[in-house]
């Protein structure tokens, strides 16, 4: 069997969500010793274990909790009395989720695009900048920031869309910033936006309800213009109103 502390290596390279749990105490007659150690994925999957039975289970359940809440917690269980486990010993158990990096895709290497990406590169966020345009996404030479030159169709059905991805839209043509949007907002993501003026936004929303290509529930949900209203002026600005905007749907903070 794979050690451990390989497989987690693993996962966090390949940047996925799980849980550690691990038994740092116990007393009585116990399923396993102090020390052992489980992984927990978000489907429920396993790997290695704290001893089978109802305590693995509910140790499990636990650890869904906590990569929801994203909160660690140590927890005691006492097997006779919680789990009518014949045992009838007890088990500190200390889980840690242990959640995969916020990806950022930027659809539009132009001005506030390479702006967006600099400033989100100061935070947490494993970026993407994407465009059909190689000379422009040259122009963006920070490290730690990923550039895909490939036709925007051409990209979107090779990446990763879950509850951590935060998505912009804001490249040279209103064309394509829709054809981005219409396969967007049917993908799980925490952030949609794109950029544009009112008249655009207000257009954009009637030619998808039309077309059928999203309910005016969906199109809610997508913040749009996007950014928040700082009055910004040049690429710089309107970049730091759209980082504004992402950090506090990633801290669940309402803007006044």
């Amino acid at each position: 069997m794979n050690d451990i502390f390989q497989i987690i290596a693993e996962e966090r390279s390949c940047n996925r969500s799980f849980a550690i749990c691990i038994a740092v105490s116990t007393k009585g007659s116990v399923p396993r010793a102090p020390g052992a150690k489980m992984l927990v994925y978000p489907d429920g999957k396993i790997f290695g274990t704290i001893g089978g039975g109802r305590i693995e289970k509910r140790v499990i359940e636990d650890a869904l909790t906590a990569l929801k809440t994203n909160e660690p917690a140590l927890l005691h269980y006492d097997l006779l009395k919680q789990l009518e486990m014949s045992c009838g010993g007890s088990m500190d158990v200390y889980i840690e989720p242990v959640m995969s990096r916020n990806k950022l895709y930027i659809f539009g290497a132009g001005h506030t695009g390479s702006a967006l990406a600099k400033r989100a590169a100061e935070f947490d966020f494993d970026i993407t900048v994407i465009d059909d345009r190689k000379d422009y996404l040259d122009e963006i030479h920070q490290p730690g920031i990923n550039k895909i030159h490939r036709a925007y169709s051409e990209v979107m059905p090779g990446l990763l869309f879950n509850e951590n991805t935060y998505i912009t839209v804001m490249t040279y043509s209103h064309g394509c910033d829709r054809e981005i949007l219409a396969y967007c907002i049917h993908k799980p993501s925490a952030y949609l936006g794109m950029m544009g003026s009112h008249r655009k936004v207000e257009l954009t929303k009637k030619m998808f309800i039309e077309d059928g290509l999203a309910t005016s529930a969906q199109l809610e949900k997508v913040d749009m213009p996007m950014g928040i209203e700082i009055g910004a002026d040049g690429p710089e600005e309107i970049a730091i109103s759209i980082i504004a905007k992402i950090i506090s749907v990633k801290n669940k903070t309402a803007i006044q």
